[in-house]
Parts: structure tokens; C-alpha cells; sequence
């Protein structure tokens, strides 16, 4: 397979947060550095960097890039500052639990270093590698125990983009895809355009021909149908939030393939770091769901696709009940209702 993506790390020079611009996939490839909190909370708010591990990373870097600005300040008025910036970045996308819980985790190391600037500033440093670091081993871990639901010849439909562009590593609902390859299995990947922002077409399918991977992209009213005719022997997807009860927040559309996949009896995975469970939210009903601009849907990529004035409903999420997944896959194994991820 191709050299591995790099979707967030650190900068050569360690002071800014390094991203692939996503916005501007599959046409141009183009790496920025983020160096300030206005950077950083931009990218994360226009999808210059998407999915929810990757924002985690983004925003607990970012926090650092940010903080280093601040190293001259008094003890005092750096942890006032920094406090507003976590803040800043922590609300910058309000339904990926990632994001609040690398910011929340950078500022309890901050807390628990009684020091100047500079011994807060080398704390939370090593504290957002090391985000970056776990996040890489867990998309492994995933991969390695998603793996074992494909077997050689499976057809996987995918929804969104839950690969190595939307976390530190290999991705998460694309991670079984690429740890069976690796391991010598042929697998074809059918690819949710997914509306209205086309992180199917544009990033999933993208990254899976850069691995030479067979890919297919569908838009998403076809998923029906080519479930219908069999060609999907699975579905795998990632996620935003998981509630405790299982209930799983994902990109716009994914409840539609659940309710597909049960109808044709097609086993449904949701496939994400333990970060992304969120056991103080009991049930999908208690996640927040983001709503974006109008003109992603009625001028997608500056093209015009609805009249001037027309309403737009258009959340980034939905979620998807419980009852309708077959299990959850995370770095410490594939779960089963009823869950207990507090083990």
C-alpha cells in the first residue's frame, strides 16, 4: 500500500499543528500549519480537518500552539488565558465528543502541574503527543480486531469518511478494511457519496485508491438497491458520540443505512475509539446535534442546487438506536448489547 496519510500531527518544527486540508480533497493536496486559536478553531469549524478523533488531536495541539503564545504572561493570567482558549476550541464543534475530551484532558494535566508557564507548557506538550500516539495504536487495535469480520472476498459499504483522514492513524471504520489487506484478504470497499458535503466520494474513495484498494461510489440513494441485489456483505461506519446505551451519533444519512442493513438482514458495525463513548450521556436522545449553513446543501462547492430563499434543513448527525447495530468496535475488542463500556 501507499506511504501512510498523516491527517494531524505536529509541524516540523513542533509549534504548529500540521493538517491535510480536506476541503480541498480529491482535487489538490495541500498541507497547512496551524499556529494560531483562530487557525485552529477555522479549520476545525469549516472541515479543513473532520472526524471525531482527528478534531480531538487538532484541539488538544491546537491548545498547545495556543498556550505557547501565552508563555511570557505571569502564572496567573497564563492559566486565565489558557482556560479561554480551551473553552474557545472545546465549543468550536458541538456533537464529536473527541474534541471536549482531548481539550478536558490537556487541562487536567495543566492543573496538576504546580509550575510556571513554560513546566505547564512541556506537560501539555508531551500530554497532546501522546493523544496523537494512542490514537494511532488504537485505529490499529481496531483494525486488528475488525479484521476478523471480514472474510476474503467481503464487499463492505461504507458512509462518510471514518478512515486514516479522519484520525491519527488508520482510521477507524476503514481500519478492518486495511489490517485485512494487509493480511492478504481481498476486500471492495462500496462508498456512500454521502451528502451534502461528499466526504464519501471526495476523502473515502480518495484514500482507498491512493491504498489501491477496489473502491466503489454510490450515491447514497443507491444504497438500497445495491443491498437489494447483494452485493454488501457488511456495513461498517464510524462515529461522533456513542451514548452509553449504544446509541450512536454518525454523519447525516447513517440511520438511513442501518435501517437498510436491518431490513436485508446486512450485519451493521460501528467501528470508533473508546474516546468517542460518552457514558455520561445515557441515551442518543441527549446528543447535541450540530446544524450546519444552509449553503452546504443549496451551493455545494459554489454550485447553485436549490432556488434563492428556500428553506434548508441540514444536521451534520443523526443517530442511529442501538437495537439497529450488530456490535461496536473499539480498541478493546467488538461489543455486544447489552453494553457495559465501563468495563
Amino acid at each position: 500500500m501507499a506511504t501512510p496519510i498523516e491527517a494531524v500531527r505536529w509541524s516540523p518544527d513542533g509549534r504548529a499543528v500540521r493538517i491535510i486540508d480536506q476541503r480541498l480533497l480529491p482535487g489538490e493536496y495541500v498541507e497547512r500549519d496551524l499556529r494560531t486559536l483562530d487557525e485552529v478553531v477555522e479549520a476545525i469549524q469549516t472541515l479543513a480537518v473532520r472526524g471525531a478523533p482527528a478534531i480531538g488531536i487538532c484541539g488538544a495541539m491546537g491548545l498547545v500552539v495556543c498556550a505557547t503564545k501565552h508563555e511570557s504572561m505571569d502564572a496567573d493570567a497564563f492559566r486565565a488565558a489558557l482556560a479561554g482558549d480551551a473553552l474557545t476550541i472545546r465549543e468550536a464543534r458541538p456533537t464529536a465528543v473527541n474534541l471536549s475530551w482531548a481539550v478536558d484532558r490537556l487541562m487536567n494535566v495543566a492543573r496538576a502541574v504546580d509550575g510556571p508557564p513554560a513546566a505547564v507548557l512541556s506537560a501539555l506538550h508531551d500530554e497532546a503527543t501522546r493523544v496523537l500516539d494512542e490514537d494511532r495504536a488504537m485505529c490499529r487495535a481496531i483494525g486488528e480486531h475488525g479484521a476478523a469480520l471480514l472474510a476474503e472476498g467481503s464487499r463492505v459499504l461504507t458512509h462518510c469518511n471514518a478512515g486514516a483522514l479522519a484520525t491519527g492513524g488508520i482510521g477507524a471504520a476503514l481500519a478492518p478494511v486495511y489490517v485485512a489487506v494487509e493480511r492478504g484478504r481481498r476486500i471492495a470497499v462500496f462508498a456512500d457519496e454521502t451528502r451534502p458535503l461528499l466526504q464519501g466520494s471526495r476523502l473515502t474513495a480518495w484514500e482507498l485508491a491512493r491504498a489501491g484498494i477496489p473502491v466503489t461510489v454510490l450515491t447514497d440513494n443507491m444504497a438500497a438497491s445495491v443491498m437489494r441485489d447483494g452485493s454488501i456483505d457488511l456495513c461498517i461506519v464510524g462515529a461522533d458520540r456513542i451514548a452509553a446505551n449504544g446509541d450512536v451519533a454518525n454523519k447525516i444519512g447513517t440511520y438511513g443505512v442501518a435501517v437498510l442493513a436491518k431490513h436485508h438482514g446486512i450485519p451493521f458495525y460501528v467501528a470508533a475509539p473508546s474516546s468517542t463513548i460518552d457514558l455520561a450521556t445515557a441515551t442518543g436522545a441527549g446528543i447535541v446535534i450540530e446544524q450546519r449553513p444552509s449553503h452546504e446543501v443549496t451551493r455545494p462547492f459554489g454550485t447553485p442546487t436549490a432556488p434563492d430563499g428556500a428553506s434548508v434543513h441540514n444536521p451534520a448527525f443523526d443517530v442511529t438506536p442501538a437495537e439497529l447495530v450488530t456490535a461496536i468496535i473499539t480498541e478493546r475488542g467488538i461489543h455486544r448489547a447489552p453494553y457495559n463500556f465501563a468495563r
